[in-house]
């Protein structure tokens, strides 16, 4: 009977090893390894400011861990300590205002941000008791190149865009064209239509061909470049007309002077024909007046010869 148990409680151990064996995601199936994310880069930038107020524009062209510390000498009272916070894009951070001791003659707030992506980009404000900031404008790099006025080209014709990034700001990976259609962007696919659009990309510039133009191609169209953190847009406005449409201000200088020109003819011959009217009158009047210059003259002639007879 001993023997017997011992056999069973063998058999037992044995079941529940291979039971703890078996894969219970089915045959097959693999566990997702953990891949570790490698760290991103550090970097800090620092400001030291008298004054009220200071403006700092950082750019940043990947994910980093970035480090703000604003340095204020403060005013002429300085008090040992004031309260100092941050602010983002004009709201306070939570659990950011600390008291900032008076060190050296000058206060010093300092605290890193992990800007991991576009939404981490925007406006930090270091604060010193509501007295003194400084805004550190973080944003990918701007393209400098701003056109007032619309690219004008006619129909049937082809065109040039182009953009560039200037020299010193970091080159951007690569660059996209896009095509304002209402309120979306539209990125332009040179492979749907390769005949109508064409993109040549350089490290600091890029140049969009649009070919055989129609009037529906005018629009606005915005260059991308293209940032590990970020894509920076500028827009460029294109105007398609007709080959007739230069000529229009030339009609209508054409059209004035020959409303001019008829007016002065017009005028000129009512002005002959009231002529020939009161001239005509005043010949008459004229005549009558002599007439009756000669009776009058008669009358007094026949009164002298009356006189002499009597």
């Amino acid at each position: 009977m001993l023997v017997s148990w011992m056999t069973l409680c063998c058999q037992l151990l044995l079941l529940s090893l291979s039971w703890g064996n078996i894969d219970t995601k089915g045959p097959g199936s693999t566990q997702t390894p953990v891949v570790s994310m490698p760290p991103l880069p550090s970097d800090v930038k620092s400001v030291v400011f008298k004054g009220e107020s200071h403006v700092e524009k950082v750019q940043v062209v990947k994910p980093m861990n970035l480090a703000l510390e604003c340095t204020w000498t403060g005013n002429q009272i300085k008090p040992a300590n004031i309260t100092g916070f941050w602010r983002k894009d004009g709201s306070e951070l939570s659990n950011s205002r600390l008291t900032v001791p008076l060190e050296n003659q000058q206060y010093n707030l300092k605290r890193a941000f992990s800007i991991a992506d576009e939404e981490g980009l925007g406006n930090y404000s270091c604060v010193f008791d509501n007295q003194a900031e400084v805004d550190f404008v973080l944003a990918a790099p701007r393209i400098g190149e701003v056109r007032d006025k619309p690219i004008v080209s006619y129909v049937g014709d082809s065109v040039v865009l182009e953009c560039k990034m200037e020299d010193p700001k970091p080159k951007p990976n690569s660059w996209n064209w896009y095509r304002a259609n209402g309120t979306h962007k539209e990125l332009i696919d040179t492979e749907a239509e390769p005949p109508r659009y064409q993109i040549q990309n350089q490290e600091g510039k890029t140049k969009l061909t649009v070919q055989n133009l129609t009037e529906l191609d005018a629009g606005a169209y915005y260059c991308g470049a293209v940032y590990d953190i970020s894509v920076t847009l500028s827009r460029v406005d294109l105007r398609v007309i007709t080959f007739m449409e230069p000529l229009k201000p030339f009609l209508v200088i054409v059209a004035e002077v020959l409303v001019l020109v008829s007016i002065i003819l017009l005028y000129e011959r009512t002005k002959a024909h009231r002529g020939q009217h009161t001239g005509g009158s005043t010949i008459w009047n004229q005549r009558a007046q002599k007439l009756s210059l000669n009776d009058g003259c008669g009358g007094d002639t026949d009164s002298s010869t009356r006189q002499r007879k009597v």
